[in-house]
């Protein structure tokens, strides 16, 4: 088998085994032994491809931040349909999964974690500034559009929602809200500068 199929299994292998040790157990259980008994591999397996294991964490979460291009870039594809409040709900919904919180919950309990990936993300916590940017970019786009107005503070803006996001769903226990409280928060957060049409009622 090639090296590089080889070398991408055994990371998406481990991975995967990381993230069902933080779902199910928190980050205070995640180690390298747990990660590689989890995936049912040999502990040097980790070693082989990660310098240590704080190498191996911050991997993943570089991983999970890797994932939010796809979701940004249909994020933008949206602008000038449906509605903002609804495509901001429905983003910060797929953002703040259990997954991507426990991945905060890491970066923020680890400080060596936050110390290496300072080099990729300088400041802010890593993922949700990347998160912060992916709805940046995306106001901007219906900004152009019309559908914000042009006056928006948008470097105020995005933050604040994603603030507002993290909140709602941070210690739900794996249950999220409601999604009417997910859009009734969007709606709050930005009815100063929707410039949009409201939905004709049903």
């Amino acid at each position: 088998m090639p090296t590089g199929v080889a070398l991408r299994d055994a990371r998406e292998q481990l991975f995967n085994a990381a993230e069902r040790i933080l779902l199910r157990d928190g980050a205070g259980a995640l180690t390298s032994r747990a990660v590689t008994t989890e995936a049912g591999c040999a502990k040097g397996v980790l070693h082989r491809h990660f310098e240590d294991f704080d190498a191996f964490l911050a991997d993943l979460v570089l991983d999970r931040i890797g994932r939010l291009d796809a979701q940004a870039a249909a994020l933008r594809e949206a602008a000038g349909t449906g509605t903002v409040a609804g495509h901001l709900a429905d983003a910060l919904t797929e953002l703040f999964g259990p997954v991507a919180m426990a991945i905060v919950g890491l970066v923020v309990s680890r400080d060596a974690l936050r110390t290496r990936l300072r080099r990729t993300t300088p400041r802010g916590v890593p993922l949700l500034t990347e998160a912060t940017a992916m709805i940046a970019s995306y106001l901007r786009a219906e900004r152009d559009l019309g559908r914000i107005a042009a006056d928006a503070d948008l470097d105020a803006l995005a933050p604040t929602l994603i603030g507002a996001g993290h909140l709602l769903f941070a210690g739900q226990e794996g249950v999220p809200p409601e999604a009417q409280a997910v859009r009734r928060t969007v709606t709050a957060v930005i009815a100063g500068v929707v410039r949009e049409a409201p939905p004709a009622s049903a």
